[in-house]
């Protein structure tokens, strides 16, 4: 059975006694497995049920094959089209999401979703979602490695870092197999917690999550350590990259002395606290500059460096580049 607790209260037409239609919208560079991963459900809730619940066809901006960011393509059955407003769309996105939201996909979009129609974003797509201005006001998700820039740029979405997110009939994922948790879960509320039961033992999915379930490993679990103080100065580092705590306070804060905090990330982590700090603040500043275009002098604002030529200085000893010939060649590299 699916877990019961905290369940979502949806918004979404019921489509009990008729088949449902989804319209999956590929971008370039999609994701294969989140969109997969969400077809397939639907694909076993039919057969399970012996019974046509769902339809779906597979559309991109001007049809054709389309890539994905594994290099395989996909024939898609054609280009945007005029939907029914009992369509559920779904956006399907993956790598350099900025650079395939397109005018042309926004202006859809935007128009379809005056219909009335439900909409939803895989993977990175919610930033296209947002983009359209059809997440303002809503709670919503994204990848992890994409929450920092989305959180920069759209203040008006409550952003959260859970694996899916509903918010009326407003749907997002955070890529990966959290497409099979949202589908379980529209599923289980088109037609019984019973059939989305039977589809995830088909897919020997046996670790259901609900929209309460964050989308990253724990701290000990991605460090391969279980100390419970070096986890917590760890959270607390993660959580105040633009203003950071000194390694006074955070040691002071977790009951410990400097010199303990030290040996502590020495002995696992083989790096100072200083070290491990500056080294999360500069991966936050290389997302900021590989999916926004915020300046330089702001990226190193938001990640807690008080002048643009210490932040060059400590980005350029830790990546062997600067921040803007990082930039520039992302930005080559996206043009070819």
């Amino acid at each position: 059975m699916l877990p019961s607790p905290q369940r979502p209260v949806l918004d979404l037409t019921s489509t009990s006694g008729k088949t449902r239609r989804f319209v999956f919208v590929l971008l370039d560079n999609f994701t294969m497995l989140s969109f997969a991963a969400a077809v397939d459900c639907l694909r076993l809730a039919n057969r399970m049920s012996a019974k046509e619940l769902y339809s779906w066809s597979v559309i991109s901006e001007d049809g054709g094959i389309i890539q994905s960011s594994t290099g395989i393509g996909l024939q898609t059955d054609g280009q945007l089209e005029d939907l029914h407003r009992d369509d559920t769309v779904i956006l399907c996105g993956g790598a350099d999401v900025q650079q395939a939201t397109t005018k042309k996909m926004l202006n859809w979009l935007r128009r379809e979703t005056r219909k009335g129609v439900s909409v939803g974003g895989l993977c990175t797509a919610a930033y296209s979602l947002a983009k359209a201005g059809l997440l303002d006001g809503k709670k919503a998700t994204i990848h992890w490695e994409n929450q920092d820039s989305f959180s920069e740029e759209f203040e008006d979405v409550e952003l959260t870092k859970s694996v899916f997110a509903i918010d009326g009939n407003r749907l997002t994922t955070a890529g990966g197999t959290s497409s099979i948790d949202l589908f379980l879960q529209l599923i289980a509320t088109d037609h019984g917690e019973d059939l989305a039961s039977a589809v995830a033992d088909q897919q020997i999915y046996n670790s259901i999550r609900t929209d309460q379930d964050t989308q990253r490993l724990s701290v000990p679990t991605r460090i391969g350590v279980r100390h419970p103080k070096l986890s917590q100065v760890i959270q607390m580092m993660e959580a105040n990259i633009e203003e950071p705590i000194s390694p006074s306070i955070l040691a002071k804060d977790v009951g410990m002395s400097t010199r303990q905090l030290e040996r502590l990330f020495r002995r696992y982590l083989n790096r100072s606290p200083k070290r491990y700090y500056m080294e999360l603040r500069l991966q936050k500043a290389r997302n900021l500059l590989m999916q926004t275009d915020m300046s330089v002098i702001n990226v190193a604002l938001a990640c807690g460096f008080a002048s643009p030529s210490h932040f060059s200085k400590c980005y350029r000893s830790h990546y062997e580049t600067t921040p803007y010939r990082e930039r520039g060649a992302h930005a080559s590299r996206l043009s070819v």
